[in-house]
């Protein structure tokens, strides 16, 4: 009986299905595999496609995971007639487009357009950041073109490709290697803020810092795009009106994106704003535009820890955890004041916020029996939880007012959060009950 209790655990074994039980016999009527033999689980080209998409992670979601030191240049210096609210629209129109486009892309990728998606996506993100460094101050239209659509759609072309592809080449090893992978975005984090904060600020300015940080990304893309190879699919793509069904009957599929999309509206809040809270507390600038790059490389230990220890902990209970911890560390930016809150918030924050971002994917991956159904699970599930994105910056930006309110957005994100890890509690629940 003792056993038994354990067994109830989820664990990190993608290999079993999340509502499947030890022993159990599998029904007739199962999803057969969705490659052409099992993954070979490592492997040169496999791990040459995980370095690739890791790079892509770096240049894509590690550029946006730096637009707090854009929303702090011009909320400051080049857009000083918007609100805060305002520019920060910029950020959560690129998030949104970036994830409900993987519905498009995730399809694509379902029957083998991988090439054409990562290579497409990359062109369209390097042209869009250097016509980006063409803009002037005050043209916000021409900054929400350019750095909102553009390249949320670039980024929306890549994303989720190149994270299903590693189901392709890894099956015990595949969510070590995911969180491996997503770290390269908090890696880009710390990489970028510290490039632009030094171009945007220094000598260079705003159109040559830009270029600068254009052709650095574009090198990045451009060896990602030569690293990366797929695996020839076995079974034809299901169509999304019929995965859609599936998905709508599976209450533990329905409960985890509604708890992501929930938490989704308060996550953004210091990714966003820390480094303008600093700033805005008094301290020097010098080390504000440091904060940023703190946050995230306690991210990247967070992403890398968290495929270390899931197997022990189950993948849905340190989602919650983690989620929940975020939570509390959004409530605490009330007491930011001095350097060592900031370092402590950016730190903490940093670390729970990577570890939480690491397990979604492979959370994803767990609660899909057919692989050959991923990328239209993760495109609808991506669709879903961008308006909680979309709604995180500006929900955030105008609940800070021009006056600088920070109380009322740090309880009303962090409250948010902890509401997501009640729903993915209730989620936990249903499985319990299904076994």
């Amino acid at each position: 009986m003792a056993q038994g209790k354990f067994r109830n655990e989820l664990t990190a074994d993608e290999n079993l299905d999340v509502l499947e039980e030890p022993g159990r016999k599998q029904p007739s009527d199962s999803p057969t595999p969705c490659l052409e033999s099992d993954p070979p689980d490592g492997g040169l080209v496999a791990w040459t496609t995980a370095f690739g998409c890791f790079l892509m992670q770096i240049g894509g979601h590690g550029y946006s995971n730096s637009f707090g030191v854009y929303q702090d240049f011009y909320t400051r210096i080049y857009l000083t007639d918007q609100s805060p609210s305002t520019i920060s629209w910029i950020a959560a129109l690129s998030s949104f487009i970036t994830s409900s486009l993987t519905l498009i892309s995730g399809r694509l990728y379902d029957r083998g357009w991988f090439y054409h998606l990562v290579i497409v996506g990359s062109l369209l993100q390097s042209l869009a950041l250097f016509a980006l460094s063409f803009a002037k101050p005050g043209q916000l239209y021409m900054i929400f073109i350019f750095q909102g659509v553009l390249i949320g759609f670039a980024m929306g072309l890549t994303y989720g490709p190149c994270i299903a592809v590693i189901a392709q080449h890894f099956t015990k090893r595949r969510t070590f290697v995911m969180c491996l992978v997503t770290s390269g975005s908090p890696l880009g984090g710390i990489i970028h803020p510290i490039m632009l904060n030094h171009l945007l600020n220094g000598t260079a300015g705003f159109a040559r810092g830009v270029r600068i940080s254009a052709g650095f990304v574009s090198v990045l893309l451009l060896i990602s795009c030569l690293s990366m190879r797929t695996r020839a699919l076995s079974t034809p793509a299901t169509s999304y009106s019929t995965v859609a069904r599936k998905c709508s009957r599976d209450v533990p599929y329905m409960l985890m994106v509604s708890g992501i999309l929930l938490a989704q509206i308060g996550f953004h809040f210091p990714i966003y704003y820390l480094q303008l809270d600093s700033i805005k507390h008094g301290i020097s600038k010098h080390f504000s535009f440091y904060s940023i790059s703190i946050l995230n490389a306690a991210s990247v230990i967070g992403r890398c820890t968290a495929g270390i220890i899931a197997p022990y902990t189950g993948l849905l209970n340190l989602t919650i955890a983690s989620n929940a911890a975020c939570g509390v560390i959004i409530i605490s930016m009330i007491a930011l004041s001095n350097i060592p809150s900031v370092v402590v918030i950016g730190i903490a924050y940093g670390y729970f916020s990577g570890v939480y971002i690491a397990m979604l994917t492979p959370l994803l991956t767990m609660v899909t029996p057919d692989l050959s159904e991923l990328g239209a699970r993760m495109g609808i599930s991506f669709t879903v939880t961008a308006f909680g994105g979309l709604l995180s910056g500006p929900i955030s930006g105008a609940l800070l007012s021009p006056h600088y309110r920070w109380l009322i957005p740090s309880i009303f994100d962090g409250i948010i959060c902890l509401v997501g890890s009640l729903v993915l509690v209730v989620m936990r629940l249903v499985i319990n009950r299904q076994r």
